[in-house]
């Protein structure tokens, strides 16, 4: 089973399984600790797809988080690329070209994003869906500071899985078992 579908297969089978309540309050409080500690000028988040944390659910019940200026990324297929949009916080009205909600505001840049992870390294590496929508805009952008945002489950190998010349290792990956 090639790898992207096979971390996909074990993410939902432990989010159906019986700690998934609890990983759930455990990944929300580690990535509100975080944020508050990086104390961010705007915040950019992800819309969360397939079984991905809802880090916009959980960081709106901080109150001070919620008062943050957030945005939602905004993806194009033709050329392939990606920014940031302000976003309100309310449900998104509007997807982007790859289907995935997004905001209709104006076009930003936060100073710190957080970024789903389908697998992670120890090292920071991370690995998505194989877009690299997220990758093309973190090199262009080597200033921001870069949170992944994975389940432990998703934990790869640091000698197994090889990083491309592309990759950009994340600041932080929090998980519901903590901060790597």
């Amino acid at each position: 089973m090639p790898l992207r579908k096979h971390l996909l297969a074990e993410r939902e089978l432990f989010l159906a399984g019986p700690n998934a309540a609890s990983a759930q309050a455990a990944l929300a409080q580690h990535l509100r600790v975080v944020v508050a500690d990086l104390e961010p000028q705007r915040l950019g988040l992800y819309w969360p797809f397939r079984s991905e944390f809802n880090a916009p659910l959980a960081l709106a019940a901080d109150e001070g988080i919620a008062k943050l200026p957030w945005a939602l990324p905004f993806a194009r297929r033709q050329p392939v690329e990606m920014h940031y949009r302000d976003w309100d916080g309310e449900q998104p009205t509007q997807s982007d070209e790859c289907g995935i909600p997004t905001s209709t505001g104006e076009p930003v840049l936060p100073d710190v994003v957080l970024v789903p992870c389908l697998g992670y390294t120890r090292r920071g590496f991370r690995l998505g869906y194989g877009g690299g929508y997220f990758d093309r805009w973190l090199a262009a952008h080597r200033h921001v500071t870069a949170l992944g945002v994975a389940w432990s489950v998703g934990e790869l190998d640091d000698e197994g899985f090889a990083a491309r010349s592309h990759d950009v290792p994340m600041t932080l990956i929090v998980t519901e078992a903590g901060v790597v």
